[in-house]
């Protein structure tokens, strides 16, 4: 018989069998996990960095800087100062045309001066000769561009013209006009017949 002695609990060896192993990760997967994660890092930054170029590209177009669509006063004053301007220099009597070649000298600049300067001398001398009288309302007016110093302006006209024992004639006319802020005052610096 034995005592208590002797009794010695048995704790089994465990088992070598590969369900007892507790789970590994495969060396050669780890690697591959890391690389995937890289790339998938590496093509998120590449598209982040392309929606933040795209977006720069939206934001700087042309149209953001076109005051004319959102700065109303500005917008007003340009259209009646250009309107104001155009009727002052296509309006003239047989003897009122120093007047407005006085007019056109303040209003115009550049490219549309040189081109008035030019014409309006054959006009003077047709005016009087002509007894003509040219009287322009503008119709309608719409800023197209518009930036801090420059304009650009289409105006639709109607221009009467009076010769002397003779009925007046009315005509329409088309202008787009190139308008710049010096001073404080726009002056119109190119003018184009439509």
């Amino acid at each position: 018989m034995s005592t208590s002695e002797d009794v010695r609990p048995v704790i089994p060896a465990p088992r070598t069998s590969p369900e007892n192993d507790p789970p590994r990760a495969a060396p050669a997967r780890r690697p591959r996990l890391v690389a995937v994660l890289l790339a998938a890092a590496l093509a998120l930054t590449f598209a982040a960095a392309g929606l933040l170029v795209r977006a720069h590209q939206l934001a700087d177009t042309p149209a953001t800087d076109n005051r004319a669509l959102v700065d109303t006063a500005a917008t007003t004053r340009v259209a009646g100062d250009v309107s104001s301007a155009v009727t002052r220099i296509f309006s003239y009597t047989p003897d009122g045309t120093a007047a407005t070649r006085e007019a056109a000298r303040q209003l115009l600049a550049g490219k549309a001066a040189r081109q008035y300067g030019e014409l309006f001398g054959q006009v003077e001398k047709r005016a009087a000769d002509q007894q003509l009288t040219l009287t322009t309302h503008v119709v309608r007016v719409a800023v197209s561009g518009l930036t801090g110093t420059d304009a650009r302006v289409l105006l639709f006209l109607d221009q009467v013209a009076e010769r002397r024992g003779k009925p007046p004639t009315t005509a329409a006319a088309q202008l787009t006009v190139e308008a710049r802020l010096r001073a404080d005052r726009w002056q119109i610096v190119d003018i184009t017949s439509r």
